[in-house]
């Protein structure tokens, strides 16, 4: 009987990440056996969010959610959900697309403002990311001076692949990130769009004048870094650099320290595969001009939200880890790094019990996370007793 030579390329394929992911599991015992260090417990803030995608803070008892089929609220520590806050623009809440991150601006006791980003909707059905600025009320009922400061450039018809975490650093920028809408991923390698980028603006929307690719003619000079997949965690390290992590296609999420310029791969070299099997580009060639991940993740875990532990709520040795929230495990990942290097990895052990969307650390330095899901929460990580 002739065999198709697409079907032992994928067994091939399926054989090499099977023992990929064995070597994984052996190098981090921890995962394999899904324990931590320390047992933590999980406290429920709120309950009732519909598919809640981000987490800010207005104080140490009142929150910002948004969830994603196009709602921002107020949430209290008393468990208190407030009614939709009033004045967001048009939101495509689709598939993958909704209202999706939301950071407050690091003056906001004084001006209230914050970013947030969401699928916009375009002409003849298509859509892309979009981010906004906007101050909110005395009140807190409804959004002012709601101004567009970025639009992702094409827009195109789709429900997949948006990206959009926010990240500011400190030094006046905002960092996007931007998905390359699943069915364009060969655009992420061209510098003349915005698909599968991250974008550095300044807090108005300018474009600062120390961008990569400010002078280059034909490129787009908000891009800081390109070929990216769909990268959902963006968090500034102790270093002052953004830290981000991305979805790969089955197999090879990635994370990776963003550096101006830099191109990290995408479609070209991957440690994922097509869903079926089969090799994407050039695998797992290592090609100059093009970044290695500082760790992988093969089986897939579907990495959402992240951020490192500042302070010592959880320890002092706890500083700096860098925890990452599971879509597939219903789980937090703790990566303990030595600069850019990875020392280990381990699961962190919490009853979580849905998949985690967001991961952020509060003013009162206690980590806070939502679940996606119709009945979503806001919960609170805190040690074992």
């Amino acid at each position: 009987m002739k065999t198709d030579q697409r079907s032992i390329d994928g067994l091939r394929a399926r054989t090499l990440w099977a023992l990929l992911a064995l070597g994984v599991l052996a190098a981090f015992g921890a995962r394999a056996t899904g324990t931590a260090e320390n047992p933590m417990r999980v406290q429920t803030v709120a309950q009732g969010l519909e598919h809640p995608w981000a987490v800010a803070f207005i104080d140490e008892q009142r929150f910002l959610v948004t969830e994603r089929p196009g709602r921002m609220r107020v949430v209290h520590a008393d468990g208190r959900i407030e009614p939709p806050i009033k004045g967001l623009p048009r939101i495509d809440a689709a598939g993958q697309g909704g209202l999706l991150d939301l950071v407050t601006d690091p003056q906001f006791g004084r001006n209230r403002q914050l970013y947030f980003c969401f699928t916009e909707p375009g002409e003849g059905g298509s859509n892309g990311t979009a981010l906004a600025r906007a101050s909110l009320s005395a009140d807190l009922r409804s959004l002012e001076q709601v101004q567009v400061l970025f639009r992702q450039w094409p827009k195109m018809p789709g429900r997949h692949h948006f990206g959009c975490r926010i990240a500011i650093d400190g030094q006046g920028h905002l960092f996007l990130t931007l998905g390359e809408r699943f069915g364009a991923m060969a655009q992420a390698q061209q510098l003349d769009n915005h698909l599968g980028k991250i974008v550095r603006l300044n807090h108005d929307g300018s474009v600062p004048a120390d961008n990569p690719y400010v002078n280059r003619p034909g490129a787009r000079p908000e891009i800081w870094s390109l070929g990216h997949r769909n990268p959902q965690g963006a968090a500034i390290g102790a270093d002052g650099a953004l830290w981000v992590h991305e979805h790969g296609p089955q197999g090879g999420d990635e994370v990776n320290r963003i550096e101006r310029g830099r191109n990290y791969g995408w479609p070209v070299i991957t440690y994922g595969e097509q869903y079926g099997g089969g090799a994407i580009g050039q695998g797992l060639q290592r090609l100059d001009g093009m970044e290695q991940p500082l760790h992988q993740w093969t089986p897939s875990i579907a990495p959402s939200g992240m951020a490192f532990i500042r302070g010592d709520r959880y320890g002092a040795a706890s500083r700096g880890h860098l925890i990452v929230g599971s879509l597939r495990g219903n789980r937090l990942h703790r990566l303990v790094w030595e600069g850019q290097r990875l020392l280990r990895e381990d699961l962190i052990d919490a009853p979580i019990g849905q998949r985690v969307r967001d991961v952020r650390q509060g003013p009162d330095g206690w980590l806070y996370l939502l679940t996606d899901s119709a009945q979503g929460k806001l919960l609170r990580l805190l040690p074992a007793p």
